[in-house]
């Protein structure tokens, strides 16, 4: 026999569904740093319009963190300046991020020394950037317990690093530069480069005389038009390839409307 659906279970089930996750929004809301809130924090510098999201990942030396305005902060972020927490690292910052930075969930940045990320970066979840390597000259003694290499790293403004990418001490990343997912980068890359691989190399960059080399493969995006308003562009998601066609059909008719008529030719 069909088993009895008990009507008042699943209502409460939904109800106390509902509620949880009401609950945790209203967690991560409350939970998250802004510069208005920034809780137990004490941030070198937090930008009008930046948030950490909530749950954060591990924070230390925030007086030596300076964060720029309107970034985005992911969940489980780690930002730390210093090899540990409670050190006197001078009056200089450690970590500076410019404005208008996203940092995708999960990603890591560990300044043990310099680390500049430029204005408009774009990072994907799980990046890792890091100024410090582990030694291994000593090949008696466990690698963990050898002093580490330090390494100032620098990120130029407008880049977008890709999910997975690890960024390495000493790497000097330029301007507007592609760094695909799980690329691993050191040294020093190009302005309007494309990197990828491990170790990364540049598979395509932009000069001014010779444009994109290899050439792109795939269109330039058409921009939005002036004027377009949210609510349009919202009902144009909601067409099915079906409309888009008539939509097409009409604007290709609508093209010919009022062209003058070439006169007949006389036989």
């Amino acid at each position: 026999m069909p088993k009895r659906k008990n009507t008042f279970s699943s209502w409460t089930g939904r109800l106390a569904q509902r509620a949880v996750h009401a609950g945790w929004a209203w967690v991560q809301r409350t939970g998250s740093v802004t510069a208005a809130r920034p809780g137990r924090f004490r941030f070198g510098a937090l930008g009008t319009g930046t948030r950490l999201a909530f749950p954060l990942g591990t924070v230390f030396g925030e007086p030596w963190i300076h964060v720029g305005a309107h970034c985005i902060i992911g969940e489980q972020v780690t930002l730390t300046a210093g090899l540990m927490p409670d050190l006197d690292l001078g009056p200089e910052p450690i970590l500076r991020i410019g404005d208008g930075v996203v940092l995708g969930r999960g990603s890591h940045v560990i300044a043990d020394t310099a680390v500049t990320i430029g204005s408009d970066c774009y990072f994907g979840p799980y990046v890792y950037v890091t100024s410090t390597n582990h030694s291994y000259d000593d090949p008696h003694q466990p690698i963990g317990k050898q002093w580490p290499r330090m390494d100032p790293v620098e990120i130029g403004p407008g880049c977008w690093i890709g999910t997975g990418a690890v960024i390495l001490p000493g790497a000097r990343v330029g301007r507007n530069v592609v760094v695909a997912a799980g690329a691993v980068v050191r040294g020093t890359v190009p302005d309007h480069a494309v990197v990828a691989g491990a170790p990364a190399r540049v598979v395509r960059r932009w000069t001014p005389d010779d444009g994109w080399q290899p050439p792109l493969r795939t269109p330039a995006p058409v921009p939005i038009p002036d004027g377009i308003t949210p609510g349009q562009l919202r009902a144009l998601s909601a067409l099915d390839d079906e409309a888009v066609a008539r939509l097409a059909e009409l604007d290709d008719r609508s093209a010919t409307v009022g062209k003058p008529v070439e006169p007949a030719g006389e036989g």
